[in-house]
């Protein structure tokens, strides 16, 4: 199943699972699918990561044009609350964040388009995030926002005393001082 979030390009996916004695089997990504839905990118590379504590955030982040990159992410172990922000110039919705829990409880997917800041909260300890981008890593490309501003109106699960943060996503700027490239 597909829905719509409500910032519209992002959007949840449900894969189906299908169990017996042996355990399970999924169809975790359809190109298909996703066409069927509107999405046209193509994922040129998969990504991992692993954080061992329950309230770690990451983000937010993204890339810039020319290389900024559409995100499909999924979780096959532990808990996250997965964000993304809209930061496309001109959008209604500008400035404007949804947060949807992905596990791999839940089996839910977060397709998160280019014009969107990304990031998620561990909700559980020994968390491991998987994701598909649609264009390589580029440090020169790099950019985010910062997690905690308060105009943004997340509502992250840590509070930012507890939160587990390197120094560079607690330093990207607050929306207000932000330059968008998209």
């Amino acid at each position: 199943m597909i829905a719509p979030t409500a910032l519209e390009g992002v959007i949840v996916i449900e894969p189906k699972r299908y169990g017996d004695e042996r355990g399970f089997f999924s169809e975790t990504y359809s190109a298909r699918a996703l066409h069927e839905a509107g999405f046209e990118g193509v994922f040129v590379q998969d990504n991992h990561s692993r954080s061992p504590k329950k309230g770690t955030i990451r983000g937010l982040h993204f890339q810039a044009p020319p290389a900024a990159q559409d995100k499909l992410l999924r979780v096959s172990r532990g808990a996250i609350l997965d964000v993304a922000v809209d930061i496309r110039t001109g959008s209604n919705t500008f400035g404007k964040a949804v947060a949807v829990e992905l596990s791999a409880e839940n089996w839910k997917q977060l397709l998160v388009p280019k014009g969107f800041a990304h990031g998620f909260c561990t909700l559980t300890d020994d968390c491991e995030v998987l994701y598909k981008v649609t264009e390589y890593y580029a440090p020169d490309h790099e950019g985010g926002l910062r997690w905690d501003d308060p105009q943004l109106g997340i509502e992250w699960p840590v509070k930012s005393a507890d939160a587990i943060i390197n120094t560079r996503d607690a330093r990207w700027p607050i929306l207000r001082d932000f330059e968008t490239p998209f």
